[in-house]
């Protein structure tokens, strides 16, 4: 039995106006809420358009079970824009914690899953988005933040 999908982290959410959008959740007591770091410290990356992917502006909100983020996506070329414009607002991915990046990349790959998106950090954590919404609904994504192995 697989562990890649078994450690729920995130849920992203698409959005026209990620300030209206905060405002909202904050209106019926979701919250607080951060603006994530900016994208650029991704030493490989793997996604149809750079600029895409670096104008994405994101926030989160780190509840006791899971973190939502919102994500605006720019005006640019990006998988985020092109929900955005063809389904409109909502759940753009689902995001699982891995403790390995790269060996869950390769797990996928053996479960037939293939990478859509892909980034690493010059430590080898990162993200993978996986070609999954024909079978699963939803883009599936795996995420390490913490050295491999530790």
């Amino acid at each position: 039995m697989t562990t890649l999908f078994d450690k729920l982290h995130h849920i992203c959410i698409v959005v026209h106006d990620i300030d209206k959008s905060q405002a909202y959740y904050e209106s019926i007591g979701v919250g607080p809420w951060t603006a994530y770091p900016p994208l650029a410290e991704y030493k490989e990356l793997n996604v149809p358009s750079k600029e895409g992917f670096l104008t994405l502006k994101y926030r989160v909100c780190n509840l006791p079970n899971v973190q939502i983020q919102l994500c605006e996506p720019s005006d640019a070329p990006s998988p985020q824009r092109i929900h955005l414009n063809t389904k409109g607002e909502g759940v753009f991915h689902i995001g699982f914690e891995v403790p390995d990046a790269d060996a869950a990349q390769a797990e996928a790959g053996a479960l037939g899953l293939s990478v859509a998106m892909h980034g690493r950090r010059a430590n080898r954590t990162g993200f993978d988005y996986y070609d999954s919404v024909e079978g699963a609904g939803v883009t599936l994504l795996t995420r390490a933040t913490n050295l491999p192995g530790k």
